[in-house]
């Protein structure tokens, strides 16, 4: 696993094999309150190799809950991942 500062709507895009992000984002609430939900983002993009599909999955609920994550999202196409998508689907969490 890497750690890095990134942008999330530039570091996905190039993608083309499953992949497992956990991202830190700086979320500021319509209050003015700031948050750091930690997002845990599955990418498998269409065309990706059935085997690898299969070893991401199975692997992903086991990860998610070792280390207790709950901001948990999927994207099959990585040019939709931007930061106006990952607002929408934190929001929900409110």
């Amino acid at each position: 696993m890497f750690y890095f500062p990134f942008n999330i709507e530039q570091s996905l895009v190039s993608l083309t094999c499953d992949t497992f992000v956990v991202y830190s984002y700086k979320y500021e609430h319509d209050d003015g309150r700031v948050s750091y939900p930690l997002c845990f983002i599955f990418s498998s993009p269409v065309g990706c190799k059935p085997e690898q599909q299969m070893m991401y999955a199975g692997s992903k609920n086991k990860l998610v809950q070792t280390v207790e994550l709950t901001k948990v999202f999927e994207i099959r196409n990585t040019e939709d991942l931007t930061e106006e998508w990952l607002r929408e689907k934190l929001g929900f969490f409110r």
